[in-house]
């Protein structure tokens, strides 16, 4: 199976070392949406979305005028999945399916791009977006699933991987494909497991937000470690998944790579090769 890393929208909130850690406080971090995609037997397969071409368009309407503010992302219709899967040579509608580690509208906005997929995420995820709690309200863009997505859902069993709980194998999809539930962020949310012949890569999404929080000596931006509280669904999942994924890079570093949906630092060192 080959492998694409994807950066599908760049994010520049001001904040600086409080967000990267690099120096000068009196700038814009770097934050990427980063996403795979996979060449499989049987099509493509995407792993994340990004937020779309409308966000191009129109980021507020699209996104939401907080998000923007809050947020900066940069409109570049060439970052959208749709234009970079174009680049690489392919035809868009050889990606049949999607697989999402939640639905947040910079994870999900890009659907709107392959109405024909199917998109598959855990049930519980789907719940919190059909029936939200009082504090789940307005946490999903609806305009972005006005399109009716070809959902298909799972519950979180299935085997064990690594010392994770349960797994599961994606309906139509290579057994090297697998959900993996990391419930915290939001109540429904999973990793994406991918086996790529060469080691296994794991799309932890927004289980952590920097490549430091899975360091053996675990430390994260002051900024950014706000945010994830702020944005956390349910908090105690979301403290154990650090160090269960802690526990993961320290102990199987060699066999699985663990990357999250917007650290740069993490994106550049993957992209750099394709996995083939």
């Amino acid at each position: 199976m080959r492998v694409h890393h994807l950066n599908c929208g760049t994010m520049r909130p001001l904040g600086g070392k409080l967000i990267d850690r690099r120096p000068g406080l009196f700038r814009r971090a770097t934050m990427v949406c980063h996403c795979l995609l996979l060449e499989t037997g049987t099509g493509l397969v995407l792993v994340e979305t990004g937020m779309g071409t409308p966000a191009a368009v129109d980021r507020n309407a699209w996104l939401g005028a907080g998000f923007v503010r809050r947020s900066n992302p940069i409109a570049d219709p060439a970052r959208t999945a749709v234009a970079q899967i174009r680049a690489l040579g392919f035809d868009p509608a050889d990606v049949r399916d999607i697989v999402l580690t939640h639905l947040d509208l910079d994870h999900a906005g890009g659907l709107i791009d392959f109405p024909w997929a199917r998109v598959h995420v855990y049930a519980e995820e789907l719940r919190a977006f059909t029936d939200p709690r009082d504090d789940e309200r307005g946490r999903y863009r609806r305009i972005q699933f006005a399109h009716g997505p070809q959902w298909t859902s799972y519950a979180d069993t299935g085997e064990p991987w690594f010392g994770f709980g349960a797994v599961r194998q994606l309906d139509g999809l290579p057994p090297e494909i697998l959900l993996i539930p990391l419930s915290g962020h939001t109540r429904g949310h999973a990793g994406v497991a991918v086996d790529t012949g060469h080691g296994w890569l794991l799309n932890a999404g927004d289980s952590y937000f920097f490549h430091g929080q899975v360091a053996a000596a675990p430390h994260c931006p002051p900024g950014l470690n706000w945010f994830e509280g702020r944005m956390e669904t349910v908090k105690g999942a979301r403290l154990d998944n650090h160090r269960r994924l802690r526990q993961l890079v320290q102990e199987h570093g060699d066999e699985v790579s663990v990357f999250a949906a917007h650290d740069e630092t993490e994106f550049l060192r993957l992209s750099t090769r394709s996995s083939v």
